[in-house]
């Protein structure tokens, strides 16, 4: 169905050139990047069709057609022809019962590339297929694979990335990291939560550089993808510079209006928490995730950057969203 309620755009996303009415299919089009996505590829001169697994109440963007969708029920039996798909929909969370995360994200890719077998195959990834164990300096595409995770989010995002480039090696890949902005429903809500008595706790010694991505500058990274389309790989993204992490959740706090309180755990012992609280966690069997997990402490302790010149280069990336001027919420 086509919802005919005012439509939004993305701010900061420069769009991209796509032929006359290609027509691109959006799945996870009521999530956090699939929410900014649609608007922005509408007013880029694409035709789009949504598919969210919320009722078509939560899908407000026009001119779009919207169709409701689980990918774990496996795939549509009857779609319009697209030109491409752009995959956004997947559980994202450090925490929960693998089961979930494979059937989401490893069997729901699965059933996207059947429904959709002759269309261009955009996949939205992370970051976290990279090897936890490893250094995080500046990692390229083509960074050794990693063996072992420390959660099953980062294992089925891996498992889904394999899938893709085994049957469809025309794909493109991308990689963000820490994907914050208007719509987060994970990283900052997080964020909050983890704040006590008036200080938030952080892992090492916050002058470690992280490279984070803003939501607009993902779904300007997607807009580039499509109009080029010769382009195939996987393909870090990121804004344009790392950042200390102590000035990043400062600047976070204060645009909050929250005291700018950190209170920074040693490595070490922040992993061995870690460790603790997710050991209580299966044991209680808690449907939330802990306050501090290793896979946290992996993230935030060291550096962690990207390197961005595969996207540049091939892709014409060029973010001009940053923390320190970019909507947060």
């Amino acid at each position: 169905m086509t919802d005919r309620t005012p439509g939004r755009t993305s701010p900061g996303v420069a769009p991209g050139r796509p032929p006359p009415r290609a027509r691109v299919a959006v799945t996870g089009a009521t999530g956090f990047v699939g929410g900014r996505l649609v608007p922005a590829l509408a007013a880029a001169g694409y035709d789009v069709l949504a598919y969210g697994r919320r009722p078509p109440s939560a899908f407000p963007f026009v001119p779009a057609t919207y169709r409701r969708w689980d990918l774990t029920g496996g795939p549509l039996p009857a779609v319009r022809d697209v030109d491409a798909v752009v995959h956004c929909a997947g559980t994202v969370s450090d925490w929960g019962p693998p089961a979930r995360f494979r059937s989401v994200n490893v069997a729901g890719t699965a059933a996207v590339l059947d429904t959709f077998p002759g269309a261009r195959i955009l996949h939205l990834s992370t970051a976290s297929v990279y090897d936890p164990f490893r250094p995080h300096r500046r990692l390229r595409e083509d960074a050794p694979p990693a063996t072992t995770y420390l959660n099953a989010y980062a294992a089925s995002k891996a498992a889904a990335e394999a899938l893709v480039r085994a049957r469809r090696p025309d794909a493109i890949v991308l990689r963000p990291h820490a994907v914050y902005g208007p719509g987060d429903r994970s990283l900052l809500p997080r964020l909050l939560r983890a704040r006590r008595w008036g200080a938030l706790p952080a892992v090492g010694t916050g002058r470690n550089l992280l490279s984070v991505t803003h939501v607009d500058n993902l779904v300007h990274a997607l807009l580039q993808a499509l109009s080029h389309p010769r382009a195939h790989g996987a393909y870090n993204i990121a804004d344009a510079d790392p950042v200390p992490l102590d000035a990043l959740l400062r600047v976070v706090l204060r645009r909050l209006d929250l005291p700018p309180r950190i209170l920074y755990l040693p490595p070490a012992l922040a992993w061995r928490a870690g460790a603790l609280l997710e050991r209580i966690a299966v044991v209680r069997r808690a449907p939330q995730a802990p306050l501090l997990t290793r896979y946290i402490v992996s993230q935030l302790a060291e550096e962690y950057t990207l390197d961005l010149s595969r996207a540049r280069r091939d892709l014409e990336y060029a973010p001009r969203l940053t923390y320190l001027t970019a909507p947060l919420v």
